[in-house]
């Protein structure tokens, strides 16, 4: 029997979300800085780098911040952000389409501490406006450079109806080029 078009293996073709979160899992792995875009009151675009966190990805992306900023007023106002990442030495550019909220939840903040967050959070963990940013995966696409196409990560999301993963394909997006599927194939932040 032929493999299809991309499949390497057949370990990540019977549970298309677990292959997802693997490739969003590597993808991230490394990053120091993502790009967090919100949307202002009046409808424009904000963005602004955050420090990524070395946390195990299992489809929210987490952040630190000041519970009283401009950034968590436009959150609260409205939930819809985007994270992106890029390393053009490595070819590796992603987008992350999902929805934020702050957390207040001090045993995750304790385990998602480091050190190096001192710089924009001098009085550590006992701060009183620290805050998690929980930013949930709705989308995620990435560049494929060997194909110089968009890829849509599928099956990371839980569908609102009944909690299970949505049944969209993985679609690679090449200007002037019909849609293809593809198979095959994650985060801190």
């Amino acid at each position: 029997m032929a493999k299809d078009k991309g499949q390497k293996d057949g370990k990540d073709q019977k549970d298309p979300e677990k292959g997802d979160l693997k490739r969003l899992r590597k993808l991230i792995k490394g990053a120091r800085v993502a790009m967090l875009t919100t949307v202002a009151p009046d409808g424009t675009l904000r963005s602004r780098p955050m420090a990524t966190l070395k946390a195990p990805f299992e489809g929210d992306v987490w952040f630190f911040t000041r519970a009283t900023t401009t950034k968590a007023d436009e959150i609260r106002e409205n939930d819809h952000v985007n994270v992106s990442f890029s390393d053009g030495d490595d070819n590796r550019y992603l987008s992350i389409s999902g929805t934020a909220s702050l957390v207040g939840d001090k045993e995750r903040l304790e385990q998602l501490w480091s050190g190096r967050l001192k710089n924009w959070f001098p009085d550590g963990k006992k701060d009183p406006d620290l805050a998690l940013l929980r930013v949930r995966v709705d989308r995620a696409e990435y560049w494929d450079a060997k194909t110089a196409a968009m890829v849509h990560l599928g099956g990371l999301v839980k569908s609102s109806l009944g909690g299970d993963p949505t049944v969209e394909n993985r679609k690679s997006e090449k200007p002037g080029a019909a849609s293809v599927s593809t198979s095959g194939a994650g985060a801190q932040g």
